[in-house]
């Protein structure tokens, strides 16, 4: 194994630029989603106590909780102590899950279950972000002249659609702009929450906690009801963790308590000084914070926080997407880079098409924000809740942490996540039911194809030959030798020291064996990415036989062309031109007694039909590449 190059270091382009610009460029992406939050939270918030009038001690207690949620969910679990679980410094749940597959045997299953299930809650949030944080900018038009109202749905599709047809353009272009654009954003509404905290001083009250847990404790039936919207206040902190590969643990820290924490907490306590001194308020406190000449101007800013939203938490679904199928849990998609210098920009057009469809069928079904705020939280509280399940794994096994101190640490939060995760299906009736509906089906579709890629593997096991045998047998002198041709032969195998069944189809039909083989497998590894000096491993079987291992991060995209060119500068020989690829092409027919249940077996069938052609995939020169099918029953 080696390479005349030097490592590759995905993050090579981030280390080399400043802190500010890093710091600004998180406030930009990462920081987005939570950032739009004080459009809706506090008016949803305050929703059920609007029909007798709002009292101080809800104002207050309200206040005081949003504040303590965000301190202790974004600020403790995710800024503190999540960014430092990295793996070779990505994040997110599905990174969180491959490090702990390095270490774990046991409860394995329950570990993979947790992982795709805060996956699929995370592309359902990836729907409801866009139609949500837009419909809510957007109807602060309503404040500017009533006579806007009917135009505030057919604006917020418009601009869906024009969101998602650019998406195959890249962010690239427009990036620059996004930390200028939320920085402002962040300064208006701190800005905003500084003129009303004179209105009423009693606010800063919400700074102690007691009054949080009094509000708690005596609201009954009422406050479990308000928790699902006071938990709207930190939509977007699993985002936060997806994105640590983009910028690093510092600048991302750094943006949240110079910048993002400051300006949500005064403009939480200014709404709700606001409200203190005028309840009808409530009715919208974020846009009546500003003046009448001011509101046309920020209900532009808003909508244009809400885009750049939508943009990251459509972009996370992009990397979540790539990372499950070098996973192993969803079919090989076609995957588009946008950027010649940043991995991290990628499109996925069935991606991509998914969310638009979902986006625009929640915005003309729901109508409004009010509508669809109901809908919303199930899918964040589920997949903050499956972060620490494995958060708690990774603390005992990767960080060698006792049961006892581990429990000590997480229970408190894990405990106030379930109590807000329990407030949030309380909406299932009312819309909560769509979140859920969409994370069972991706659930299903991930689990499927897990268990139809095991399947598949077990029988093809069945009828494997090793190859060390089938070298010996091949390379014997014999009458009905196969006819040896010149040029090179690369044969694809999912199974190194097996037979590949492409070779073995080719000896069968065509009856001719090359002067040189190499049997290539293509390991994905359960780190984001794989230096160069790591990329292969030769190892050279008999005169004609070479086997062959290239290995890449679940971050990264398995270019076999660029990655043979590495092994010909370490001395594999052959000529590009006089090589052949042979790919193997399965088409897979249904069988009721294969181990499947029928519906299932025509699941895994119809994802396999969207699978991305092999070579495409692999990165195959396209006029080398010899396909050779068969039938499977599965």
């Amino acid at each position: 194994m080696s390479t005349s190059s030097p490592a590759s270091d995905l993050h090579g382009a981030t280390k080399s630029r400043s802190l500010p610009v890093l710091v600004l460029g998180a406030i930009g992406v990462v920081y987005g989603d939570i950032g739009t939050s004080p459009l809706y939270a506090f008016r949803e918030a305050l929703r059920p106590f609007m029909h007798d009038g709002v009292t101080p001690h809800e104002v207050i207690g309200l206040i005081s909780l949003m504040l303590w949620t965000l301190t202790l969910i974004v600020t403790v679990k995710y800024v503190l102590f999540l960014l430092r679980a990295d793996n070779d410094g990505e994040g997110g749940t599905l990174s969180l899950l491959a490090l702990l597959t390095k270490k774990v045997s046991r409860h394995a299953g329950i570990f993979f279950f947790a992982g795709i299930i805060g996956a699929a809650l995370f592309i359902g949030d990836a729907m409801i972000t866009p139609a949500l944080s837009v419909l809510s900018a957007i109807e602060g038009l309503k404040l500017v002249t009533p006579t806007l109202s009917p135009y505030v749905l057919p604006l917020a599709v418009a601009m869906m659609l024009a969101l998602f047809l650019v998406q195959s353009r890249g962010t690239a272009a427009v990036s620059q702009f996004f930390g200028p654009i939320m920085l402002l954003w962040f300064v208006v509404m701190a800005l905003g929450g500084i003129s009303h905290i004179a209105d009423d001083l009693s606010i800063f009250t919400a700074l102690n906690p007691w009054h949080a847990i009094e509000f708690v404790s005596h609201a009954g039936f009422v406050g479990l009801v308000v928790l699902g919207a006071v938990f709207l206040t930190v939509t977007g902190a699993e985002a936060l963790y997806a994105d640590l590969g983009h910028f690093g643990r510092r600048p991302i820290q750094w943006a949240w308590f110079v910048v993002v924490f400051p300006s949500l907490a005064l403009n939480y306590l200014g709404q709700g000084a606001l409200v203190l001194k005028n309840p009808q308020a409530a009715t919208n406190p974020f846009y009546l914070m500003f003046p009448e000449w001011a509101i046309l101007p920020v209900v532009i800013l808003a909508t244009a926080a809400t885009i750049i939203a939508s943009q990251a938490v459509i972009t996370g679904a992009f990397s979540l997407a790539r990372q499950a199928i070098h996973l192993g849990f969803l079919p090989r998609l076609e995957i588009c880079f946008t950027s010649e210098t940043n991995t991290g920009q990628i499109y996925v057009p069935a991606v991509n098409t998914v969310l638009l469809i979902g986006v625009l069928i929640l915005i003309l079904e729901f109508g409004s924000s009010e509508a669809l705020a109901t809908a919303y939280g199930i899918s964040v509280t589920g997949a903050m809740v499956m972060t620490t399940i494995l958060a708690f794994q990774y603390l005992r096994v990767v960080r060698g942490w006792t049961a006892a101190t581990t429990a000590a640490v997480l229970a408190p939060l894990f405990v106030l996540e379930c109590i807000f995760l329990s407030a949030n299906l309380l909406k299932i009736h009312d819309g909560g039911y769509i979140p859920v509906t969409i994370a069972a089906v991706l659930m299903t579709m991930m689990w499927t194809w897990k268990r139809g890629v095991s399947l598949v593997r077990e029988k093809s096991a069945t009828a494997d030959i090793p190859l060390r045998s089938f070298i010996e047998m091949i390379e014997r002198p014999s009458a009905n030798a196969p006819v040896r041709v010149p040029g090179t032969a690369i044969f694809l195998t999912s199974v190194p020291d097996k037979t590949p069944g492409v070779l073995l189809h080719n000896l069968k039909h065509n009856h001719v064996l090359h002067d040189q083989n190499v049997v290539l497998n293509v390991h994905t590894a359960s780190r984001p990415v794989v230096p160069e000096e790591e990329r292969f491993v030769i190892t050279r079987l008999s005169e004609r036989f070479t086997r062959l291992e290239l290995h890449f991060g679940f971050m990264e995209t398995p270019n076999v062309s660029q990655a043979l060119t590495l092994c010909r500068q370490a001395g594999l020989k052959f000529e590009i031109m006089s090589t052949s690829f042979y790919v193997g092409r399965r088409k897979f027919v249904g069988d009721p007694n294969s181990g499947l249940p029928n519906w299932q077996d025509k699941l895994f069938i119809a994802m396999a039909g969207f699978a991305i052609d092999p070579s495409e995939y692999f990165q195959l020169p396209s006029n080398r590449v010899v396909e050779l099918g068969e039938q499977m029953v599965i």
